[in-house]
């Protein structure tokens, strides 16, 4: 028999919806809703804050080297689909991916870089 892919995510809620201990049943969908809030509120706090710990799942860290690396590799991303959309042999589908790749690389350079201003 194959086994059955599905997310981390519903994999918890599925878990944590049947109790084995007191054998209550509690909706997946409220749930799911507690699992979503709690995991939008600590990326959110992310913008603010350099750690956000969950408790009795982990600490997660903003680190500044790994984060300085990565806008470089955005910047060098930049160049390269700006180099490649230049080419007015590029057909159709290849421009558009490209453009996509582009405007996806000023989105997460929009995101990362007021936390890198913030940490000067």
């Amino acid at each position: 028999m194959r086994p059955i892919n599905i997310t981390l995510k519903n994999y918890l809620i599925k878990k944590i919806a049947v109790n084995k201990v007191t054998d209550k049943l509690i909706s997946e969908k409220i749930i799911d809703t507690v699992i979503t809030h709690q995991f939008e509120s600590a990326h959110n706090a992310t913008t603010d804050c350099n750690s956000v710990e969950l408790s009795g799942f982990g600490k997660f860290v903003f680190n500044q080297k790994k984060a300085n690396k990565q806008m470089a590799k955005y910047e060098s991303q930049v160049a390269m689909y700006t180099k490649i959309l230049e080419d007015k042999t590029l057909s159709r589908p290849l421009r558009r991916n490209n453009e996509m790749r582009l405007e996806t690389t000023y989105a997460n350079i929009k995101a990362l870089k007021p936390k890198l201003n913030s940490n000067e």
